[in-house]
């Protein structure tokens, strides 16, 4: 009897080995049953699923905050970075270095750089709310737009930095310096016009003369006002690209010449 009792024993315990934890298996049924009826019944997944993350796309700042981040850094950052953020003694704070340094960061990391580290004769000097409208200012300058409520400091880390965007070409109005393509044509009087030419598209920080010059000619018309200081004989009847100051009258349109360069010697 001892025998067969031990071997109950041994047989006892090799089936509980081996019966399936079938509590453990309804438990995963039940968690599965209740997070089923919380979607069904409105409720939210938010604490397994995590939203997507705020980005500088997304109108982190006011236009309110970046101005006043313009003035400041005009006044102490412009001098090492340069006015267009283009970059001097100091680094660029745009274009592919900003995107190198900063994209795929949360907005804390470039907070932290401007913040630490300049102006250069005295950083950390500014106070925080100085540099939260500097970080505004550069995040405009980047392309990134505006939106109804201002940069905050324990919103920064929430926020995931993006290569930067160009920047929208100002509207052209008088006045306005812009650049064109047309044809260098003789007028009356001995006046120069330049016809057949591109809608005039105003200058940005860093004119590009390649980009201009690939654009096809048009049916504007500008009367170039001071074309004798450059010679236009030589290039009578070649497309030309012209950078200058923009003058709307009533019936014409005129150009001052800060820029004046051969594209083509046929205007076609």
């Amino acid at each position: 009897m001892l025998a067969a009792a031990l071997a109950g024993g041994v047989m006892d315990r090799t089936v509980l080995a081996a019966r399936p934890r079938t509590d453990k298996i309804h438990h995963g049924e039940r968690e599965l049953r209740r997070l089923s009826l919380r979607v069904l019944s409105g409720g939210s997944l938010a604490p397994t699923v995590q939203e997507n993350p705020r980005t500088v796309a997304d109108g982190v700042y006011t236009d309110a905050q970046a101005m006043r981040g313009a003035a400041v850094y005009d006044g102490e950052c412009s001098g090492c970075h340069r006015g267009d953020l283009g970059g001097a003694t100091g680094p660029p704070l745009r274009e592919q270095r900003f995107a190198r340094d900063f994209a795929g960061k949360d907005l804390k990391t470039l907070f932290t750089k401007i913040a630490t580290t300049m102006p250069r004769n005295a950083p950390a000097s500014l106070g925080d709310n100085v540099y939260l409208d500097i970080v505004a200012h550069v995040l405009k300058e980047n392309g990134f737009p505006a939106g109804p409520q201002e940069l905050a400091a324990d919103a920064l880390e929430g926020i995931r930095v993006l290569p930067g965007k160009p920047k929208p070409p100002p509207p052209v109005g008088d006045f306005s310096y812009v650049e064109v393509v047309g044809c260098l044509t003789a007028g009356p009087q001995r006046t120069w016009m330049l016809t057949r030419a591109s809608e005039p598209v105003a200058v940005s920080t860093r004119p590009s003369t390649e980009a201009a010059t690939a654009t096809p000619l048009g049916t504007q018309t500008f009367h170039l006002l001071d074309a004798m200081a450059y010679a236009p004989d030589g290039h009578r009847g070649h497309k030309m690209y012209v950078r200058g100051l923009l003058i709307k009258l009533p019936g014409e349109q005129r150009m001052t010449i800060s820029s004046f360069e051969m594209v083509s010697a046929v205007c076609s």
